[in-house]
């Protein structure tokens, strides 16, 4: 399990993220939420040891991050990035990258890194495209292949920074799908999201920040009632209990 005590984060000597304490659970999917700028992402990056905490610690099963390898922290978080560079090279080499935590150098892939990959590829329903060069790929079926890539690592963690950016409203529901099976797998599941709706319906926790600080983390329907997303955002929020469970929809706010 990652424990974030007391955390805070940012560049240039200026906190971006401001003494936040989270825990990410096994078996749980986590939604971030929050305007732009408000620490979500630095969060992440934090967490990964991607950036160095100016205040706090980051515990991964009980060991301070700072006394850890980048390979020992890639086989225990994986992370799937907001913004990324698109190489020319071929969908399923693309994602054999997620395998690089268990490999030595120089790095030879066996038939059992082969299958993990092309299974991840399965999940995300890019298997169609292995033998594609990513460049020539649509930014969902890209969005894919890189989610394809973080679940190829096989960590007890996956980290996502606004994984369903670029994806239809089918794509959307099946990335949402996956993060609930990795979750149901025992997995800890961190989404960065701004689909309001979707983090309502689709989490097991949500956790609202505003200007660095983390203002609340609970379950859906407690955030809802709150009203913090209403404030926060500065939207109306509304549910509507169906024979599919709860649903959530967005109106702007009345002036």
């Amino acid at each position: 399990m990652i424990q974030i005590k007391n955390l805070s984060a940012g560049y240039g000597g200026k906190a971006v993220v401001k003494n936040v304490s989270l825990d990410f659970l096994p078996g749980e999917v986590l939604a971030l939420l929050g305007p732009n700028g408000s620490g979500k992402s630095t969060l992440l990056k934090a967490a990964l040891g991607l950036l160095q905490a100016m205040e706090g610690e980051v515990l991964y099963d009980g060991t301070e991050i700072r006394r850890m390898k980048r390979k020992e922290i890639a086989q225990k978080a994986a992370f799937l990035t907001q913004s990324r560079n698109t190489p020319s090279i071929q969908a399923l080499r693309m994602v054999l990258h997620g395998r690089f935590p268990y490999l030595s150098y120089p790095r030879r892939y066996c038939k059992q890194d082969y299958a993990i990959a092309r299974r991840a590829m399965d999940a995300t329903g890019s298997r169609e495209h292995e033998n594609t060069d990513v460049t020539c790929l649509s930014g969902g079926q890209r969005q894919s292949v890189y989610l394809a890539m973080a679940l190829a690592q096989e960590t007890q963690t996956v980290f996502m920074d606004e994984p369903t950016t670029y994806l239809d409203i089918n794509r959307r529901f099946q990335t949402m799908q996956t993060a609930r099976t990795l979750a149901k797998e025992g997995r800890a599941v961190v989404l960065v999201l701004h689909d309001l709706p979707l983090a309502l319906r689709e989490a097991d926790r949500i956790a609202v920040f505003e200007q660095g600080v983390l203002l609340c983390c609970d379950k859906p329907e407690a955030v809802f009632e709150s009203g913090v997303t209403e404030r926060v955002f500065g939207v109306g929020v509304h549910r509507v209990d169906t024979h599919h469970g709860a649903q959530y929809y967005c109106t702007a706010k009345e002036v």
